[in-house]
């Protein structure tokens, strides 16, 4: 897994492969059904999954002669770290520019 969720978020830089991780928040499912959902071909699927896959937001199991693809907890949970982090960042730096932004006025008044 790269640091700081940059695999995962290339890998979600697709809209084809969001559409895969938001068909697989319903559960497993098989390439052929992801793929008669989306206006994309089946080889065109196992491709976008092995992308998801090597970025570890996507795990498979085989089930007969089928594989199932289901959403790697881990992995999901790695992004949303990764803007859990970034929006902190970002509120923390404009409250501080708030901050400093109240302060200046009182300042050039004193």
């Amino acid at each position: 897994m790269a640091t700081y969720g940059s695999d995962q978020l290339a890998a979600l830089a697709d809209p084809s492969r969001r559409a895969i991780v938001e068909a697989l928040r319903d559960g497993p499912r098989a390439v052929g059904e992801l793929a008669a959902d989306l206006p994309i071909s089946r080889p065109a699927v196992s491709q976008h999954l092995k992308v998801l896959k090597e970025a570890g937001l996507v795990a498979d199991r085989a089930e007969g002669t089928k594989r199932l693809y289901r959403l790697e907890p881990d992995g999901i949970a790695a992004v949303r770290a990764y803007l859990d982090r970034m929006w902190s960042d970002a509120l923390r730096a404009f409250a501080d520019l708030a901050e400093s932004t109240e302060e200046s006025p009182e300042e050039e008044q004193s």
